[in-house]
């Protein structure tokens, strides 16, 4: 007979599982017993590394990920990161383990208390097995459900159960298959192609699943077919359009008022890959302008289901953008990106546009940005020129401490996949304290990532909330006295403070060693 151990392990392998992302504790350690040589254990500092590792890993391979976290407390420190890769879409299966069952009830030490409860709504599935022979076939629930869903899930085991011998009936689960489609009928396909040749004015407004699912080339043949300005959906976390493409007019702002503003000219604005809306800044208003209708077309069925207002049709863009490409004259017509403007200077230090602009000029133009430095996003996008898929990375719920892990990941995944992209992390000083571990994983996997500090001593984004809401100065804004490259030098990661831009662009015109390097530069603030 085989043990519960062993048909776990076959059901990672055989669902293309090749790592473990995990931070073990005392009840995950009889799971990691003989590990199949096919699975590599990346062992992180902290949970919330764990899983920011494991999000942007699975989000550029298109493969699910599984994170090994420790019971309830491993859990509670990757919160954080876990509600980032559910509003990324992640497929990501987080397991824990469970104290053993006999002391479950009397809440002994480890015990995970109402397990299943721990995790949610943050996951879209969690489950405990009620019977170590289950546990097997609730593995292979929870990786069908996260790559069939797209959506994180969450399994907890008691420690007990891995040396449980197996029986039959339960070793079924490590040959089963699940294939999931979601073709729209040609009723849909009708609806939407008479809906879009019937518009007048109609405007493209795209989210990152375009982008994750690798569609932006065909959203750029869309808009040019149709000659339709783009925009890309609020609270971007990935970029589905060439950003300094003409049809391109920016990401929407996060506000129901300015949003509506910003549609009102059009009579029917079609949302590809995003949900209907995303909002942040409180500033309300009509959520749509007289005479504008709305048609959003996505795959994630709740998405769907809570928008306020519009049509939806739940089904893969892919397939809808092909149908109205199909049905839409071809046209010939050259499209101009346009030239970033010189970025601007800044009294007594250096702007984050100078920062910029020296990256453009200097790193790959397939370079991946995974971009942590809120209060920088408009330098950032008045001087990037980005036309690359999967060039773009933000947290998806804007949880701190994702930028960091995420650069490491997303450096792994191109690795593994032999792209031979690079990646750069754009990290703010606030925000890389959320993380800091990650530093130890970049070294201890050896992976080739620029991880560039913007130091401010402050943090920039609250300090425009704080005039956007007009509670004047409050405390703990401030973060004077860090210095990143000391921190680094701790864990053995090369880094240098560089005194500004033109010493940043002096340094990325040659060629970089291999493995990861820190480079912190001191940013005058600015708004987001």
């Amino acid at each position: 007979m085989t043990d519960v151990r062993t048909t776990a392990h076959q059901v990672l392998v055989e669902n293309g599982i090749t790592r473990i992302f995990g931070n073990p504790g005392s009840n995950e350690l009889p799971f990691l017993v003989d590990l199949p040589g096919s699975i590599e254990y990346v062992l992180g500092l902290h949970e919330g590394v764990v899983v920011g590792m494991a999000d942007a890993w699975a989000q550029v391979t298109g493969r699910p990920a599984f994170c090994n976290l420790h019971a309830g407390s491993g859990t509670g420190n990757a919160m954080g990161a876990l509600l980032n890769a559910r509003y990324s879409r992640t497929p990501l299966v987080i397991s824990a383990g469970q104290q053993v069952r006999g002391v479950i009830g009397m809440e002994g030490m480890l015990a995970n208390v109402d397990a299943t409860m721990l995790a949610k709504p943050l996951v879209d599935w969690a489950a405990e097995p009620a019977d170590a022979q289950d546990v097997p076939r609730a593995l292979a629930e929870a990786i069908h459900t996260a790559v069939g869903r797209r959506m994180p899930t969450y399994l907890s085991v008691p420690y007990d159960d891995w040396d449980v011998e197996c029986n039959d009936n339960a070793r079924l689960a490590s040959r089963r298959s699940v294939t999931v489609g979601r073709e729209p009928t040609a009723g849909q396909i009708r609806r939407v192609v008479d809906l879009v040749q019937a518009a007048k004015r109609p405007v493209l407004v795209l989210g990152g699943d375009i982008d994750t699912d690798g569609l932006n080339d065909r959203a750029v043949q869309l808009a040019e077919r149709l000659g339709s300005p783009v925009w890309a959906a609020p609270s971007l976390f990935r970029l589905p359009f060439p950003n300094r493409h003409e049809l391109f007019r920016g990401v929407l702002p996060a506000g129901i008022a300015p949003i509506s503003q910003a549609l009102a000219p059009y009579d029917l604005v079609v949302v590809l890959g995003a949900p209907v809306f995303r909002y942040h800044q409180n500033v309300p208003g009509d959520l749509l302008a007289e005479g504008t209708r709305l048609l959003q077309v996505t795959d994630d069925l709740a998405a769907a289901a809570r928008a306020p207002m519009g049509e939806a049709f739940v089904a893969e863009p892919r397939a809808v953008i092909e149908a109205l490409l199909g049905a839409l004259p071809s046209t010939h017509t050259s499209h101009n990106h346009s030239i970033p403007d010189e970025p601007s200077c800044a009294e007594g230090g250096t702007h984050p546009e100078e920062v910029f602009a020296a990256l453009r000029k200097r790193m790959p133009t397939d370079t991946a940005y995974i971009v942590e430095s809120t209060s920088t996003n408009s330098s950032f996008w008045k001087q990037m020129d980005l036309r690359h898929q999967g060039s773009y990375f933000f947290p998806a719920s804007g949880a701190l401490g994702f930028g960091l892990p995420a650069a490491v990941g997303a450096a792994l995944a191109h690795r593994d996949l032999g792209t031979g992209r690079h990646v750069v992390g754009v990290i703010g000083d606030g925000s890389a304290n959320y993380a800091l571990p990650a530093l130890w994983s970049a070294v201890n996997l050896g992976v080739d990532v620029d991880i560039v500090i913007l130091r401010n001593g402050t943090y920039g984004a609250l300090r425009w909330f704080a005039d956007l809401l007009d509670v004047g100065e409050v405390p703990g804004l401030d973060v004077p006295g860090m210095d990143l490259t000391r921190i680094a030098a701790g864990y053995d990661l090369p880094a240098l403070h560089l005194p500004d831009a033109e010493a940043l662009d002096e340094l990325l015109a040659v060629p970089r060693p291999e493995g990861p390097r820190l480079l912190q530069i001191d940013t005058a603030l600015t708004q987001p």
